[in-house]
């Protein structure tokens, strides 16, 4: 069976090289069940790589990695490194090189895994996140270090090519679900960008008259997301906003450690980058205990991206019915492995194909 797609897989650091493996033979099953397979090509990129070579990944990785159609990453990090080192040497260059613009946070309810909130089981968001600009700017600096007078200073960018692109796309995927759109704001304090914000994407929804356009501040937001939870369907939020909220509602789901993400190059110019959101967990790492449910989710958000939208429906219904089943790892209770939980749900791919 020829590869139908090309993926660059950065397993990267502690639990990442567990539950990349073990999510890829998820993904492989998925697709087999539908006549498709995939290429994969590994880097060792990452915090080791740091450590021998003084950078993430090689003076050439954009390049590389722009040959293939997608990235598959596991997590970065170690506990000996500044995670400015991580993120700034890996991440944010491949989101920014790549315009991956839209980081997509789907964020719901799961069977086995209960809410800590009330209404928490009942949550299904879109979190829609602009990626490539707001408060994470390089512009900026620090002046008289060690001083009494040090101070630093950040700037932040919003562009009206980036408001209006995100909230396009947000717009879109509100179409496609309940029709309403949460706009994270801020105005009443930040008085340039927030505002600037609100009109852009005012203007951008004024075209999307069948969706239905709410501006919360943030700090309110965030309070209604713990109390009324079900009552959100697509929120877009810059990126600081977006970042914090994306971690709120996965934990009123439930666990973080089960959230998928997706750093999105909508017009697929060039690759998009996978990743769970949860971290490289050092102190579990080499276990075989880190639940690979976020990166198999990831998986099923790659597989909708590159157009495998049955193989990825297939992956999110089995993942969940082997949780429904009660079987999970210690984080969520249960005593399976890695592994097992991951051949369990090829197992459920392989029954309900009937190829047991």
């Amino acid at each position: 069976m020829s590869a139908d797609n090309s993926i660059a897989v950065i397993a990267g650091d502690g639990i990442g090289t567990e539950v990349i493996p073990a999510a890829i033979s998820t993904i492989d099953a998925a697709l087999k069940v539908h006549g498709h397979a995939f290429a994969w090509k590994e880097y060792d990129w990452g915090s080791e790589y740091y450590l021998r070579h003084g950078e993430m990944m090689p003076k050439q990785g954009i390049e590389t990695l722009s040959r293939h159609d997608a990235v598959f990453l596991g997590a970065v990090g170690l506990p000996d490194i500044p995670d400015t080192e991580t993120l700034w040497g890996l991440l944010i260059p491949i989101r920014r090189e790549f315009e991956q613009y839209v980081n997509l946070r789907p964020i719901r309810a799961l069977s086995g895994i209960p809410s800590p909130v009330r209404g928490g089981d009942d949550i299904d968001v879109l979190l829609v996140r602009e990626n490539n600009e707001g408060e994470y700017s390089e512009i900026g600096g620090r002046v008289f270090r060690g001083l009494p007078e040090e101070a630093a200073i950040q700037e932040n960018v919003f562009t009206r090519k980036g408001v209006s692109r995100i909230a396009r796309y947000a717009a879109e995927r509100a179409r496609s679900r309940r029709g309403h759109l949460t706009s994270a704001t801020k105005s009443n304090g930040i008085i340039h960008t927030m505002p600037f914000w609100d009109e852009v994407v005012e203007e951008t929804l004024a075209g999307f008259p069948d969706v239905g356009l709410e501006n919360i501040l943030i700090d309110a937001l965030a309070a209604k997301l713990i109390l009324k939870p079900q009552s959100f369907d697509v929120i877009v939020a810059s990126n600081l906003f977006g970042d914090i909220l994306s971690d709120l509602a996965s934990a009123i789901a439930g666990s973080i450690g089960v959230a998928p993400s997706a750093n999105i190059n909508p017009e697929k110019k060039h690759p998009s980058l996978f990743e769970p959101v949860h971290g490289s967990a050092p102190d579990i790492a080499g276990k075989g205990i880190a639940n690979p449910v976020g990166a198999i989710w990831t998986g099923a958000l790659m597989l909708d991206h590159l157009g495998f939208h049955a193989a990825g429906a297939d992956l999110v219904s089995a993942f969940e019915a082997v949780l429904a089943d009660g079987i999970s790892t210690a984080d969520l209770g249960g005593s399976a492995t890695t592994n097992e939980f991951a051949a369990a749900v090829v197992d459920r791919l392989r029954v309900g194909m009937g190829r047991r």
